[in-house]
């Protein structure tokens, strides 16, 4: 058994680069649905994760506060939380505050006290922004200058609870059973590079745009140092905060759509590019120009998700393992085939999607596969089989 693991693994080095959990469901509808299936396909991933991170994005949790940003937070102390709250009185009008509930579970320690704000932002005369800017504003200063403050999720009628466990113990801890989204996508952390805490779980958030991600950003101090030279900080120790912030930039406040951002983070090379048409040389080349400090080296499949849509992209040569499926009204996103068949065995359409291209499926619009990434939609696949 020895040689046979010497064989597998000459240099005994235990990293598993091509693990992490990704997976991501929505009723193309509006109609809220319970999590259970996305914690089942999740549970059927384990093996890609190892308990040191895990979490959820949960979109239509809030209709009664819908018009208000619901800030989650967390905090490692309690005196943080009173000058956060005195931050907060300064800026915003607070309709609600509360604790986020949560269930002593096994496994979890170390929890950091969470609560959730329903504010608006109040008038900022002279100096005034746009409601989400002033957000985004709010959001990076407490991360930044408030020690042991971390603002978890900030957008409207959604929220994100993460923390240090696996998927169906973060499940469990948060009470996520009592709630109903019609988006959920979620993760489990496979951490290799970055220290495992509760703030560098997935997925990460500004506004109400997430990230859920697998893989590794070799690009990371780039990309840092392009956003930084327009505003954003990044202080949660974890690759996944670009990936992040990019999203922010590009498809919310320069509303571009997803097809120009992939072209930006998951570009062809220049050899593609010059056996292009003339004009889709152009394009290339001043996206390359304007934004070439955000294209994202290394291998990452993501979904990415707002209030009305989800999103999934790979990196440009796909190391990283990802499935699209539809079945009636619902879009899934996973790592696993498998772990979509658990929970949909008979699918109408199930693909992998091609590297650089991505994946948008809107709120009453489903996206639809290229035939020639079409595969058999019946229930007869082993269930063990996986899109790795």
């Amino acid at each position: 058994m020895k040689d046979l693991q010497r064989l597998n693994n000459p240099y005994c080095d235990d990293k598993v680069l091509c693990s992490c959990a990704i997976f991501g469901m929505m009723d193309s509808t509006g109609k809220v649905f319970s999590g259970e299936p996305v914690f089942r396909a999740m549970i059927n991933m384990q093996e890609r994760g190892n308990g040191l991170g895990a979490g959820f994005a949960l979109y239509g949790i809030y209709p009664e506060h819908q018009d208000y940003y619901a800030l989650h937070i967390m905090f490692t102390n309690r005196d943080c939380r009173h000058d956060t709250e005195r931050f907060l009185e300064t800026a915003f009008q607070v309709e609600r505050s509360e604790e986020v509930p949560t269930r002593k579970t096994a496994g979890i320690s170390g929890e950091p006290l969470v609560y959730r704000y329903f504010v608006r932002p109040k008038p900022q005369g002279t100096n005034f922004v746009n409601d989400d800017d002033f957000v985004v504003q709010s959001s990076l200063k407490i991360n930044s200058e408030l020690d042991g403050a971390f603002v978890v999720s900030s957008g409207k009628n959604m929220g994100v609870f993460k923390g240090v466990g696996y998927p169906e113990q973060i499940a469990e801890y948060f009470r996520l059973d009592d709630y109903k989204a019609y988006i959920w996508t979620a993760h489990s952390r496979f951490p290799t590079n970055s220290q495992a805490w509760w703030g560098g779980a997935h997925p990460f958030c500004m506004l109400d745009w997430s990230v859920v991600h697998n893989g590794e950003l070799s690009s990371y101090g780039a990309n840092r140092a392009f956003l930084e030279t327009i505003g954003y900080k990044c202080t949660l120790f974890t690759d996944t905060e670009v990936m992040s912030y990019a999203v922010d930039l590009i498809m919310r406040r320069q509303k571009l759509p997803p097809e120009i951002f992939a072209k930006i983070v998951a570009p062809p090379l220049w050899e593609e590019i010059d056996r292009m048409s003339e004009d889709e040389k152009e394009l290339h080349t001043a996206l390359r120009s304007v934004y070439g400090g955000l294209l994202m080296n290394g291998p990452f499949s993501v979904v990415i998700a707002n209030n009305n849509q989800m999103i999934a992209l790979t990196d440009r040569i796909r190391l990283r393992p990802l499935t699209a499926a539809t079945r009636g009204n619902f879009l899934y996103f996973s790592s696993e085939e498998a772990s979509i068949r658990l929970v949909s065995p008979e699918l109408d359409n199930v693909w992998t999607p091609m590297g650089g291209m991505p994946v948008v499926g809107k709120i009453g619009s489903l996206p639809k596969p290229d035939d020639s990434r079409k595969r058999n939609t019946s229930a007869a696949r082993p269930m063990a089989e996986v899109a790795r």
